[in-house]
């Protein structure tokens, strides 16, 4: 994305620490891209889970894209956050905003996106969370999940290492929890009959981040 559009959708956000934190989401991570490729040419709502401050919606919505968004997130501060960039951006239409969390999923089928959420879960509670994510998938849906994978190499600790700091900063207060390998997470997919492609998606960070892209085989 361009920063004169990662500077205006910045520009919709409260406080200097937030529209910095905008900036360089938008110009730097990956991930955003990546969801728009794997859902182009389709009509399909999307489900967004651990929405944060709604910067996929915005993304989406910058690049043309004008199918429904639902955005959840269990952070009040964050939904509130995302619910006020929507409303000056005026994007209320598009882009629902949701304080919720797994147990309160909406009846929507579609696209559902999982993006760096898992691992804030402990070991026993994902598998439910992907459960939950496959069961509203539309037939033409995909499911879309960006993800540290627990490897032995230096980018994992490096990840541990960051994820420490965004804990003590309060920015994501419980901190990570457990870090599935790619195992953990094609088995349960391709059991529900999903085809399932992993690759690195790291962008210019040096962290162990995979994107995992789900499609019912055809």
């Amino acid at each position: 994305m361009d920063r004169t559009t990662c500077a205006r959708i910045a520009k919709l956000y409260d406080s200097r620490l937030q529209r910095g934190y905008v900036m360089g989401k938008l110009a730097n991570d990956p991930v955003y891209a990546a969801t728009v490729a794997a859902i182009a040419d389709t009509q399909l709502p999307l489900l967004d889970l651990g929405c944060g401050i709604g910067l996929l919606g915005q993304y989406l919505s910058a690049e043309g894209h004008r199918q429904p968004y639902v955005g959840l997130d269990h952070d009040e501060r964050k939904i509130a956050a995302a619910q006020r960039a929507a409303q000056r951006a005026g994007l209320n239409a598009t882009m629902t905003l949701r304080h919720a969390d797994a147990a309160e999923l909406p009846a929507l089928h579609g696209h559902v996106a999982l993006l760096d959420v898992l691992h804030y879960l402990p070991a026993e509670r994902q598998p439910a969370l992907l459960q939950a994510a496959i069961r509203h998938l539309a037939p033409q849906g995909c499911l879309i999940i960006r993800n540290v994978l627990r490897e032995p190499n230096w980018r994992f600790h490096v990840t541990r290492l960051g994820e420490f700091f965004l804990r003590t900063s309060g920015w994501i207060p419980d901190g990570a929890q457990h870090y599935p390998t790619a195992g953990e997470l094609r088995v349960p997919l391709e059991n529900a009959g999903l085809d399932v492609r992993i690759e690195p998606l790291r962008g210019r960070t040096p962290f162990n981040s995979y994107l995992i892209v789900a499609r019912a085989l055809s």
